[in-house]
């Protein structure tokens, strides 16, 4: 499998949470596109920006759009895209849902949206009291 992997996030959030992905994993195993998502940015042209990525992105298997907040422009911008490519978008980025996804690249794009789904979920864990070691 060839999925693409596109983070449209606020500010520069997206871009840091790959470096940070990277880092720990010491690398990315997938083309990526970040883009960044400014309070005073004008949502169509970012959502020209994404089509753009998408385009580059997609190989024949799809592309995975990760986005932070549920309901927030970048997520709305994120959405658009189901119109006129073969994305699944989903919400709720974090560490643990981009870490997951990269060290299951090579799945199907219905696959990985399964594991970023689950390494988001899996990755929260309440703790209350001292684990021991």
């Amino acid at each position: 499998m060839n999925v693409g992997l596109l983070l449209i996030t606020h500010n520069e959030l997206g871009r840091k949470l790959m470096g940070t992905a990277a880092m720990i994993l010491g690398g990315t195993p997938v083309k990526a596109v970040t883009i960044d998502v400014p309070g005073d940015c004008n949502p169509d042209t970012v959502y020209a920006d994404a089509c753009a990525a998408c385009t580059r992105l997609d190989k024949g298997d799809g592309v995975l759009v990760l986005t932070d907040l549920y309901g927030s422009t970048p997520s709305n911008i994120a959405t658009r895209l189901l119109d006129e490519h073969h994305v699944l978008v989903i919400s709720g980025l974090n560490v643990p849902m981009l870490v997951r996804v990269l060290n299951y690249a090579s799945c199907s794009l219905e696959e990985l949206g399964s594991k970023a789904e689950s390494g988001a979920r899996d990755g929260i864990i309440m703790m209350t009291e001292k684990q021991a070691t």
